[in-house]
């Protein structure tokens, strides 16, 4: 797979576990091995203009998700066609704020934001119930499996 980071932000973030994520991601999402994936990490300045230009709303927001060839999760019997999945873009200043209130570390946040853009370029939403409900759970499923699957990887 082709997952590039950009760290356009002024912090300092471990680049490496945003790729492990999005590739375990990815796998587990049966998507293509040649897919590509960018995932930018953008200050509240151009977040906020991002968030305006694309959604209408005002400030900066904490993640935003920009499909390219609208592919969706393969199965057990088919993986997705390759293509451009699309862009990530993630505020790691938002996240921060949003990561002391919920009681972990900012690196937590943005894996977990990268998870649910990621899901957002598969197609998945959070618009009704019954989405969120969907999306959420699949989302905590990818962040546990990832956790698991570093844990693994630490113990070697």
């Amino acid at each position: 797979m082709s997952i590039e980071v950009n760290n356009e932000s002024t912090y300092d973030i471990d680049e490496a576990a945003l790729q492990r994520l999005a590739t375990y991601c990815l796998d587990a999402m049966r998507v293509h091995p040649d897919a590509e994936i960018a995932i930018v990490l953008v200050d509240e300045a151009a977040m906020e203009q991002l968030h305006v230009q694309w959604m209408g709303e005002p400030g900066p927001t904490d993640v935003l998700s920009f499909p390219m060839d609208e592919l969706r999760p393969g199965n057990d019997d088919a993986i997705t066609p390759a293509g451009v999945l699309g862009d990530v873009v993630l505020c790691p200043q938002v996240a921060e704020v949003q990561a002391e209130g919920a009681g972990h570390s900012t690196m937590d946040e943005l894996l977990y934001l990268t998870a649910h853009g990621i899901l957002h370029l598969l197609g998945f939403d959070h618009a009704e119930p019954e989405e969120e409900k969907e999306m959420f759970s699949l989302q905590r499923d990818l962040i546990i499996g990832y956790t698991m699957s570093e844990k693994q990887r630490d113990s070697k």
